[in-house]
Order: structure tokens, then sequence, then C-alpha cells
């Protein structure tokens, strides 16, 4: 008995739990991208197997907290690892005593069902006028061998059995459907049916008939009644300005139970509980005259947010706890002269393209620049020194950058911000030709018939300047050289690319995707399509609610309005346009006033403040994140090459070197910092709701813990900047729109700045971890008996590394716990095995494998945590880069085909591998003495 209770309550079996629990999961998002979410809840989440594996997990967790009296030796420890026991408890209690369900309701109309959200095989049989019914819960996979079961329903003496025969699994884009086919048998008569359903959708019903024997069955979610109504008395969309993107979304309602009645109103973040029952605002119907509430009833709730709380307060008290791993690690730290506070902030809370996707037209619009003056001759050389020289047109085209315009998504910005975004997207770069992109974009817009000869469109592959015919040292090229206004010369090319697929898509046919982007939107600034900045003015009223504050671009404007305004916007345009053209700029500074009063006057409900306008112009000027990822990189080299130096030649040590180059980091952080506020200020949300907010912020979350945490350790601090630089150049990277968007309703909520930005700032921690342990592999090889302080450097790495890493799954852990409880007020569940959902969960467990692993011995040594902590970053980064471009999900950009792995993912994966096997010689250097 006690040879089994050793093996039960062991630390072997704890990470071989930890691996099962992780690789099943892992495996489970892959099945479920490619067989459908029913496919991974049948072969892993729901399976017997991996519930064995928690509970017994959590037997092993209970046996190793009696077995170290864990209670007695670490408070904080208990709390935290006891709380896993009360969650599995609530879990548990959802799971099997707890249901969800969907209910669809009409303006005017009153209900009481909904369907359920498990799909059930629901089987009636009539006989001699008597009904019996039988039903039966589970689901099905895609994948033949996890299926099959067989019933027997007795009836007055006679049985009906039915067996699986076969299931067919087809998949549509992101839409799946299944049809089981059964066998019937009665009285030695058999029948095949096919019936069609699936989890969260009724099925059909198929009847057969047994002579005096009636049977319906079908196979989906069931009906299900509540104990009392709910009338839809309204259901209401708001959209952002001019666009058709949702800014929210609710349902008026009355709460019909029994005698009693009260109106409530559901919309995102903010639920009706009732009886029981919550119910959310899930989605609504397309003629927006019916909403689809999500109806959830949990008896494991309290149970639940009882272990998030033991859980949070556990991890908190853990890092004050006199005795505690961390506690241990600060004060080994500090006997190398470096420092890490310890303190509350450790746990602190902190698009579409501009582009259409059509190609140039082959027929020419009437435009505003129809009628122009006539101008004096001059050479293309001779008109564009003067837009770069000219002070007057500089002053004009920087007013210009003021106006206000209306984005495709609805977001209010200045013209100034569409101008960059444009001259990035024409010329991969922010200015050109010795101009700004404001200089750039008016000339664009008032003298078309010059800028299309003007070589500005940027231009990559050999391949495809040697197919224009053009010189493979050519990197710009003129508009007027694709298109002439009848022949396109790229339309078969990008007939061919969009008909690749993405993962065969080479350089040649990105490059091609690309150009033909490039022209589409140099085409539209033309004839300024991109700038909807006259907001629709109706003579008898401020404004016109019905067409939703729309702004049209110039040439709608003269197309839609009507009367005085009409004319008046067409002077307008007409009169700047002529003004620029003849170089009359002070008439020129007339008109853009009369544009900027009409649009205060006309757009008065949705003008920015002019301190948001003015701080986004300056945001734009300043350009601090580009900058701010070349100083990150070149400083992070310099602090690279200099902290190894100091480590094999102590001569270079200098504490006033040191201080200089922390300076150096903390001046970047600040402004860094100042960075997120102002972008913050700018977009009115937190700066972490898309892709490239996300990785500025865990580049700042990168540059938190070194320059607040390891601040006079000059090697933490490479690290920190490293890592800093290399989420930076990411987010710069091409694929990645750096934009200013607007939030999805469900992200309005306060928990979005909770819950994000603690996960988001834990990849931070993560990422200096693995940049760390890679120095530190750098090390191993370096290492000689002859030099001591090598391994003395690697002893402070690595307790460094470790800290970082209990700091980050700290916080991993409890941003994704409140993100459970964020779901469950929103939605109604905790969880959902979303794809996001689930590699983060994988995460987690990575992380407690590596910060456990020191509890065998064979792993407890400096070599093994370095090498666990920079291979675990791969966890990080598949949670993050992975999900959203390689598997669907609610959390995940990918559609269609995934998008190719670059190649440098390759290289880099393959110089880890390579650094690990040379360091793995020299491995043998004892675990740590905390």
């Amino acid at each position: 008995m006690k040879k089994f209770t050793d093996i039960l309550f062991s630390y072997w079996l704890m990470l071989i739990l930890f691996f099962l629990l992780g690789a099943g999961a892992a495996v489970a998002t892959f099945v479920e991208n490619d067989f459908g979410t029913s496919t991974a809840r049948v072969l892993v989440y729901n399976h017997i197997w991996y519930e064995a594996v928690m509970v017994l997990s959590i037997i092993n967790l209970c046996g190793i907290i009696y077995k170290h009296k864990m209670w007695k030796s670490s408070p904080a420890k208990f709390i935290f690892h006891f709380s896993f026991v009360v969650m599995l408890i609530g879990a548990a209690l959802t799971r099997y005593v707890g249901f969800e369900g969907i209910m669809h309701i009409r303006e005017g109309e009153t209900q009481s069902k909904m369907i359920s959200l498990e799909p059930y095989l629901q089987v009636e049989i009539i006989h001699n006028g008597k009904a019996y019914y039988q039903e039966y819960q589970f689901d099905l996979s895609a994948i033949e061998f996890a299926n099959g079961f067989n019933y027997n329903i007795p009836f007055e003496g006679k049985n009906l059995n039915i067996a699986y025969d076969k299931y067919t699994f087809a998949k549509k884009g992101q839409n799946t459907m299944g049809i089981l086919q059964a066998k019937l048998t009665l009285d030695d008569q058999e029948r095949t049916i096919k019936l069609v359903g699936k989890r969260g959708m009724q099925g059909v019903p198929v009847q057969e008939n047994f002579e005096n024997t009636f049977v319906t069955i079908m196979y989906g979610s069931k009906s299900m009644s509540i104990p009392f109504a709910l009338k839809l008395n309204d259901f209401q969309l708001d959209r952002y300005p001019g666009s058709m993107s949702p800014s929210s979304y609710a349902s008026e309602i009355t709460v019909i139970d029994k005698d009693k009645s009260y109106d409530a109103r559901i919309f995102m973040n903010s639920t009706l509980y009732h009886g029981g029952y919550k119910f959310f605002q899930s989605s609504y119907d397309q003629d927006e005259q019916g909403t689809i509430l999500s109806v959830n009833n949990d008896p494991g709730k309290w149970p639940t947010y009882l272990g998030y709380f033991l859980l949070t307060l556990g991890l908190m008290m853990n890092f004050f706890e006199k005795n505690s791993r961390f506690m241990r690690l600060t004060r080994y730290i500090r006997s190398f002269h470096s420092f890490a506070i310890v303190a509350l902030v450790a746990l602190f809370a902190s698009t579409p393209s501009i582009a259409q996707d059509t190609t140039p037209t082959q027929t020419q619009q009437e435009t505003p620049q129809a009628q122009l003056p006539q101008v004096p001759q001059e050479s293309l050389e001779d008109y564009i020194n003067h837009l770069k020289t000219d002070d007057g047109y500089k002053k004009l085209a920087k007013k210009f950058g003021t106006l206000v315009t209306q984005s495709s998504g609805g977001r209010m910005q200045p013209v100034d911000s569409m101008n960059l975004q444009i001259v990035q997207k024409l010329t991969r770069k922010s200015s050109f030709m010795g101009m700004d992109h404001n200089q750039i974009v008016l000339g664009m817009f008032t003298r078309p018939e010059v800028w299309r000869f003007v070589d500005m469109i940027k231009i990559s592959t050999p391949k495809l300047k040697q197919e224009l015919g053009y010189p493979v040292n050519k990197e710009y090229i003129p508009f007027a050289d694709l298109f002439d206004g009848q022949n396109y010369a790229l339309k078969d090319l990008v007939e061919k690319a969009n008909e690749t697929k993405p993962l065969e898509r080479g350089t040649y046919e990105k490059d091609i995707i690309k150009l033909d982007e490039r022209l589409n939107i140099a085409y539209m600034s033309y004839f300024g399509n991109l700038y909807r900045i006259f907001p629709y003015f109706n003579e008898g009223q401020n404004n016109n609610v019905e067409l939703n504050n729309r702004w049209f671009s110039p040439f709608d404007a003269i197309q839609q309005f009507q009367g005085k305004t009409g004319a008046a916007i067409q002077s307008m345009i007409k009169g700047f346009i002529n003004a620029v053209i003849l170089k009359d700029y002070d008439s020129a500074n007339k008109y853009l006033d009369f544009m900027i009063a009409y649009q205060k006057k006309a757009g008065e409900a949705v003008m920015p403040k002019q301190s948001v306008i003015d701080n986004e112009i300056l945001f734009n000027d300043l350009q601090i994140f580009p900058k701010l990822t070349l100083a990150y990189i070149l400083l992070g080299l310099v602090l690279f090459i200099v902290s190894f130096i100091t480590v094999f030649n102590h001569k270079w040590e200098s504490k006033k070197l040191n201080l200089f180059l922390y300076g150096i980091v903390a001046l970047l952080f600040l402004v860094h910092t100042a960075g997120m506020g102002l972008r913050w200020y700018i977009s009115g949300h937190a700066p972490w709701s898309d892709t490239y907010e996300s990785l500025l912020y865990i580049s700042w979350s990168a540059m938190f813990a070194g320059t607040v945490f390891f601040r006079k350790s000059l090697m933490a601090l490479a690290g920190t900047v490293v890592m800093a630089g290399i989420f930076m150049f990411t987010a710069h990277l091409s694929g990645i729109d750096p934009q200013i968007t607007n939030l999805v309703p469900v992200l309005k909520s306060y928990w979005l700045t909770i819950h994000v930005s603690i996960i988001t700032a834990s990849y931070g921690f993560f990422g200096l971890g693995a940049v760390l342990g890679f120095m530190s592999l750098l090390l191993f090889i370096a290492r000689n008996p002859k030099k001591p302080n090598i391994d003395q450097s690697i002893n402070h790495i690595t307790a460094i590394n470790e800290a970082a890493l209990i700091i980050g799954l700290a916080m991993l852990v409890v941003g994704n716990f409140l993100g459970g409880v964020w779901a469950n007020e929103s939605w109604g569940r905790y969880w959902g095995w979303d794809p996001k959902e689930t590699w983060a969960w994988v995460s987690i467990i990575v992380y407690a494998f590596v910060i456990h692993a020191r509890f065998i011995k064979k792993l407890n040594n400096p070599f093994v945590l370095n090498t666990f902590s920079l291979v675990a970053f791969s966890s990080i980064l598949m949670t993050y880069f992975g999900v959203n471009f390689y598997l669907s999900g609610m959390h995940s950009y990918a559609t269609g085909d995934p998008v190719p792995i670059p190649t440098w993912v390759y290289v880099l994966t393959t110089l880890v591998f390579v650094v690990i096997a040379l360091a793995y010689r020299k491995r043998d250097l004892p675990k740590l003495k905390v």
C-alpha cells in the first residue's frame, strides 16, 4: 500500500499528468480545427480518459499537500493549491448538474422554451394509442472509431433496438454538419434511417411505421421549457457612425413569472438573472427584428468563484511569504548585487485595409478635378521641388491633415492619419522624396494627372520586375505604367495569384497581390474616394439621424447632397482644388476653413474633441513605436555584448557604466509608456485590443520586468531590451496593421482592461525568461574550469530566470481565471475550449511543469531550467501567433487556408536546438542553493 501511495502522491506522477493534460488539449485544438468541436469533445475534452487525468491530478495534489503538511510549511502555497480542489467541485456541479441553451425571440413574441446546447437522441414510440419517450445525451465524432451506441427501449412486451451504423461529417468553411445513420430493429423488422443534426441545432424528425407502432426519432439539441416566460418588446442595434459595424446591441424584454412581471434590458456584458437562470445577449437576426439569448443554469458558480478568489489570494501571498521559493530566489539574487522588487505590482491590472478588394475600373469617374483651370506647364522635377520647398504649400498640407474623416469602420480620425496610412502602404515609408505624408497625398488628390507618373509604388521581387519590363534594381514604379484607363497590366497576374492557395504562394505571388493593393489605394487617393470628410446635413435639421451620422467622400457628396448644401460643397471642393493647382494658397486656406466649419456644424454629433485630433496628429508625427523599435534593437545588441564581455573580463565591470546603460533603458521605457498612454487617449480604449497593440504591450511588459524587477542586473537588462526589440520588430512587419480601430461590442468591458492586460503582460516575463535561458546556454558552451565567474553568471541568470517565470505564471494563471469570470458574466460559461483558451491552458501547464521540475532530483539544475524556459516559450508563441493565424475560433484571425510559416521560424528553431545540443556537453552544474 505504501508503494502505491508513494507513486500516487509522487512528483514524477504529477509531471506525467501535467504532460497528459497539456498534450491532450494541444492535440484537441488541431482535431477541432479539422473535424469540428464535437470531435474534439468526444475524443478529449469530455472523454472519460481526460476527466480521469484531471481527477487523478487533484488526488495527486491532495496527497502532496497532506504528505508535506503544506498548510503548516507554507500557508500561501496551501491556499493556492487547495483552490484547484474547490474549483474542481464547482466545475463538476456546472458540468453534471447545470445546463446551457439558446433562446430565440422575435419582437412582440413571448417565449418560454429554449434549445439545449448539448445534443440528444430523442425517441418517441406510439403503440396502441400510448406514447413512450426516451432520450440519450451524447456527441458524435467525425472520426469513426470513437462512435458507437446500442440502446434497447422495452414497451408492452416489445423491444425497440437502436444501433449506431455510420456517421458522416461535412465541413464547409466555418460551418459543419453531421448525418447519423442508425438501424432500428422491432419484431425482426430492420430499418436504416438517416438523421440530420448536431450540437447546438435542433434535429430533423424521422418517422418509421412498424405496422401498428409508430417511431419518431431525431438527433440534435432538444427543446426545453423554463418555468417563466420572456417577451421581447424591442431589439436595439447601434452601429458606429457611418458604418455597418455594430457598436452595441440590446434586448428590451419583459419577464413574465406567474402573476408577476417586470421590464429588463439585456445587452453585451450585462445579463439578466431570474429564477436560477441567467440570460446573455448572444446574437440577433439579420433583419434586426429578433434576438438570440444564451441561457445558463449554473449551480457551480459560487464554488468556482470561491476557488478563483483562493487562487488569487494564494498567489499574492506567495510574493510576500518569507520562506516562499520566490522570496528565497530574490535573496539569492541580492547576493550577486542585483536587485529585485517584490511588490503587489507583480499582479497589476494594468482591420480592414483601406484598399477595397477591387481592381482599378476601366471607366474613369467624373471627379471633382473636372473642369480644371489652365496652369502653366512645368516639368515633373520642378513641380516636386516646389512642393518640397514652398512654405505656403507645406502649411496648407499640414492644415489639410487636420480635417476629420470617417473610416469604413466608423472611426472618426484626422485626415493626417489617413494620409500616413496611404503613404506607408504605397511606399513602405512614412515620408518620401523629402516630403511628409500630407504633402504627398494632397498633391495626389489635387494633381492626379501629374502624380500618376511619379515613381512611388513599391515593387519588390526581381521576377515581377522582369515580368513587367523593369530593371531588377528599380524599387518604385509609376501608376501610369500599369493602368492607362483602359487596360490593367496586372489583371491576369492578380487573378492567378489569388487562385493560388496561401500556403503555396511565394514572394512573387505575394508581391503581385501587394502591388495590386497599392495601385488600388493610389487610384482611390487620386479621386478622394478614401476621404469621407463631408457629413450629411439636412437643411431643416442639424443632422440626419436616419443616415447614422454617415459622412461622404467629395465625389459622393456632390452626387448625394441637394439644395444649397450640395452647391456649397461642390463649390468648396472645386474651389479648393483649383486654388491649390494655381498655387493660390491663401484662397485654398479659406476653402479649408469653410470645410472645417462645415464639419463642426453638420457633424457635431460624432466630431472628436479638438484635443483628441491634435494629439493623434502629434502621435503620427512622433512615430514613437517605429523609432523605439530601432532603439531597442541597437541598445539590446550593445547590452548583450557588454554583459558578455563583463562575464569574461571583470575589468569591464563598472557601476557608472551600468547606471548609465540603465538610465537609457529607463528613458526608453518611459517613452514607451507615454506612447501607450497617448494611443489609449486617442483610441478611447486600452491599447491591447488587436495584434499590433498587444505586441506593443508585450514589449512594454518585458521592459517593465527588466527596469522594475531586475534593474541592477546587466544581463537581465540585456534580455529585457532584446525581447522588447523582437516584439516591437514583429509588430511592424508588413502583415500587421498598426491603424487604430473601433472595438467590437463584447470588448466594451472593464474586463478587457483587467483580463487581457494581466495575461499579455505575463508574456513579457516569459519572453525575458526565454532570452535569459538562451544567454545562459551560450555561457554553458563557454564554461571553463579556469573561469569560475562563468558559473557564477549562469547561477545569477538562472535565479533571475526562475523568478521571472514565477511572476509570469502567477499573472497568466490569474489572468486566465479572471477571463473565466468575464466569460461567465458575459455569455454564461467559464470555458468553451476555444483554441485560444485551450492554448492558454496548455501554456499554464507547460510553465507549471517547468517550475515544478525542480522537485525531481535529476531535473533540478540550471541547465534544465534554462533549457525548459527557452523551449516553453514556444507554447506562448503558439497561443499568440499560432492560434491567431492557423486555428479557427472566436479569439482567432484565421480564415480559410492558413498562412505559410516564415522561413526564419525554421532557422531560429534550428539555432535554438543547436545551442541546446552544444550546451548539453557541459550541463553538469549543481542546483541553485537557495
